[in-house]
């Protein structure tokens, strides 16, 4: 790993750098797994070709399947030079006792957040800057035109009043609920979860709880 380097590109530049701490080679891996999103035709390519595990957002398992098709087809024709690319998905969980009282939860919820932006917006709802521009964004928000519920417990109602990034989907259940959906996703090839719900504390302790047990198995 060279110190003090000076570079200069078309999209960042260094002068007289060095990565501190050091980064430790493990085996013949010489850098950290890398993390990659995007699902804009530029940004698949980069996976296809660079990343190691591409993350996905909360899309039904239909697009999830399309997706993870596409990217193992590109890597085979783009000549990937690295282990095969891996794929993980990003997405709320929001967890309850039972089905019944996580998604009247759930539904309140997305009622308070709706009531919020339309207090913070002078009546009308928020629109989000990104929704032309970000095609992972744009296919997050156009899952609640098709309907308020995907799948067995796809969520997408929050896409209408929150952002438009990985929030904007929930699996809504009990923890036997959303651990069976997270297992459809991975019998599709999903290796990498990463799962969260504000406030972070109280649910990262319910779902450590009562959800990973039931996937540890």
């Amino acid at each position: 790993m060279e110190e003090n380097v000076t570079y200069r590109g078309e999209h960042f530049q260094v002068t007289d750098s060095t990565v501190l701490p050091r980064i430790v080679p493990r085996g013949d891996r010489l850098h950290p797994k890398l993390y990659f999103g995007g699902a804009s035709e530029a940004a698949e390519r980069v996976a296809a070709t660079e990343a190691d595990v591409q993350l996905f957002w909360g899309e039904p398992l239909a697009g999830v399947e399309e997706r993870i098709e596409r990217l193992r087809s590109l890597s085979e024709k783009l000549g990937r030079e690295h282990a095969p690319l891996e794929f993980g998905l990003r997405i709320t969980t929001f967890v309850r006792d039972t089905t019944e009282q996580a998604w009247a939860e759930a539904e309140a919820k997305v009622a308070e957040m709706a009531k919020n932006d339309m207090a913070k917006n002078k009546g009308a709802l928020p629109r989000n800057p990104y929704r032309q521009t970000a095609v992972g964004q744009q296919r997050l928000l156009d899952l609640a035109t098709r309907g308020d519920v995907l799948d067995d417990n796809l969520y997408t109602a929050p896409g209408k009043v929150g952002g438009g990034g990985a929030g904007t989907t929930w699996l809504v259940g009990s923890p036997e609920d959303v651990a069976k959906s997270l297992r459809k996703y991975e019998d599709l090839g999903i290796t990498h979860f990463v799962l969260s719900d504000t406030p972070y504390l109280p649910e990262i302790e319910r779902q450590g709880n009562q959800l990973l047990p039931l996937l540890r198995e």
